[in-house]
């Protein structure tokens, strides 16, 4: 497939993007050089090759989830602007 200025100049319209003189140059040589590597990928035989589901092996070691207690209730509020006995007091977001 040949990268032409119209190509380029739609691409750059959809992007709203402006590409003038060498550096339209420059992206149509990028993009000449991305379609000639996907046409080689093309020519690889992959008929007996599984699809690549994960990139590694490696299995995730997660930690247990075990309930701790970190903050208490009295720790939580100790620095809460408004309280309300056992509650932060908020300003009231939602209209009835």
């Amino acid at each position: 497939m040949e990268i032409t200025n119209d190509i380029i100049d739609h691409i750059a319209h959809l992007s709203r993007l402006e590409f003038e003189g060498e550096k339209k140059e420059a992206i149509r040589d990028d993009l000449q050089r991305i379609v000639s590597f996907m046409d080689k990928l093309q020519e690889v035989d992959t008929d007996n090759v599984e699809p690549l589901i994960f990139m590694t092996n490696e299995v995730d070691h997660l930690r247990d989830d075990v309930p701790e207690v970190s903050v208490s209730q009295d720790e939580a509020l100790k620095n809460a602007p408004k309280k309300d006995s056992d509650y932060f007091r908020i300003p009231k977001v939602l209209d009835k």
